[in-house]
């Protein structure tokens, strides 16, 4: 009978950690939908945008009150599962704070402390994040694509901490009391600068009344966190896990470059080459022209930009950002990243059913996202340099706008008449060259 928590125990770590397993390799498996991309250029470069961006927060402390407190609950979760190691050690083995018999009394008691004031200001940060939503309701917070689901998970997801963090606390008052008490199989060990406030509310109650509280405590933090881990496949806070390589992936070269398509490049140098023969064979090894120009569906787009959705924390400082949003336009830089990756669910959904991608008469291009909405973009690149975790919807908007000037030529009137100029008279203006300098004649 006293293997049964521990035999509990191991079926639901092996239940989480393995339904955790199954949907990052769905996960996996829709980004490998996208296009290939050649990223193993610019090594050095990638590897010190991790250290600077996803492990420095560079990027989030530009605003500095919520890039504060961004930082306690980001390190508070990294450290405090140190804590969790332990926790699934003793769960494991039937043990209690196994971690205090191998370190030294000094470091062990070092790393409960920290481990509690950590907790402490994750509190505290996820009240005022929760405050910042639902109290001073930012504006880029209640955005029409923050309705329903995105907004009640933003919500959930801090619920989760506040409730996580107290159940630890709780667990460690708790403890305290029980290591006052010299009750068996609770070694003194531990040190609790921020509990020790909740152990007077402790007085009075029986030993076996402690134990249940701990227990319970120790149960439900360690199932909570089980349970979160695999909200994250659910929830915007898969960026927990996709950052780090969303942000290797990200752009290196200058923000203000565009890719070019090289078999268009090749065919607008041979036209601007009056020695090339333009019924000569394309030269051995030169690029073959692609199936489709641009993109109109989450299948056309790049595997880079496919984790760009995944990894989008729905945060809004794209869209803060945006100077189209901001004159009324219907562009969203975040809005484009959510519609990515719902289609891509969407079509992950249909393969899981289908065993392969059966078309079903929908695509990102205008059942998700607008032609309005991608010929409101400037192209500033302001969403690109605003986001925190170097996701670029700039990127995404450019091949669906390929798509539609190259593909349906839908380009919008304007766009048609300085592109028909261009090709008539070698300038955006409607004047032919000899006419150009007539200006200079005019009284």
């Amino acid at each position: 009978m006293q293997y049964i928590p521990n035999i509990l125990f191991i079926i639901a770590l092996a239940a989480g950690i393995g339904y955790f397993t199954l949907n990052i390799r769905k996960i996996i498996r829709n980004i490998k939908l996208g296009q290939e991309v050649d990223a193993s250029d610019h090594t050095g470069q990638r590897w010190r945008n991790v250290v600077r961006i996803a492990l420095g927060q560079s990027k989030m402390v530009v605003r500095p009150i919520p890039g504060l407190l961004h930082l306690f609950v980001y390190i508070g979760f990294v450290i405090i599962n140190i804590e969790v190691l332990e926790i699934i050690i003793d769960g494991i083995f039937g043990t209690h704070r196994v971690l205090s018999t191998v370190l030294p009394a000094g470091l062990y008691n070092f790393l409960i402390g920290s481990f509690e004031i950590l907790a402490c200001l994750v509190l505290v940060g996820v009240i005022l994040f929760w405050t910042r939503r639902n109290v001073q309701k930012l504006k880029r917070f209640w955005n029409p694509e923050m309705k329903g689901w995105p907004k009640n998970d933003g919500n959930f997801i801090l619920y989760f901490e506040m409730v996580l963090m107290i159940l630890f606390l709780t667990m460690n008052a708790a403890d305290q009391s029980l290591q006052t008490l010299g009750a068996a199989h609770y070694v003194e060990a531990g040190a609790f600068p921020i509990s020790k406030f909740i152990v007077p509310l402790m007085d009075g109650f029986s030993e076996a009344t402690l134990m249940a509280i701990e227990r319970s405590a120790w149960w439900l933090h360690i199932l909570g966190i089980l349970i979160f881990l695999n909200y994250l496949y659910f929830s915007k806070h898969l960026h927990i896990i996709l950052a780090f390589p969303n942000v290797y992936f990200g752009k290196v070269v200058p923000k203000g470059k565009f890719k070019n398509l090289e078999s268009v490049t090749n065919e607008v140098k041979m036209m601007m080459d009056p020695n090339a023969d333009p019924f000569a064979a394309p030269a051995e090894g030169a690029a073959e022209a692609p199936a489709k120009f641009g993109a109109s569906d989450v299948l056309d787009l790049s595997r880079i930009q496919l984790l760009n959705a995944y990894t989008c924390t729905e945060c809004g400082r794209c869209t803060s950002e945006c100077p189209a949003n901001n004159t009324g336009k219907k562009l969203s830089p975040r809005k484009i990243m959510m519609d990515t990756r719902d289609r891509l669910e969407e079509v992950g959904k249909n393969i899981n059913k289908n065993g392969e991608f059966k078309p079903d008469g929908k695509q990102l291009l205008d059942d998700y996202i607008t032609r309005e909405e991608l010929w409101a973009c400037t192209t500033c690149n302001a969403c690109v340099e605003a986001c925190p975790v170097s996701i670029d919807p700039l990127s995404i908007i450019m091949d669906m706008r390929q798509y539609l000037v190259m593909e349906q030529s839908a380009a919008p009137t304007e766009l048609n008449v300085a592109m028909t100029n261009i090709e008539n008279n070698g300038a955006p203006w409607p004047y032919n060259q000899m006419d150009r300098l007539n200006w200079k004649d005019e009284n």
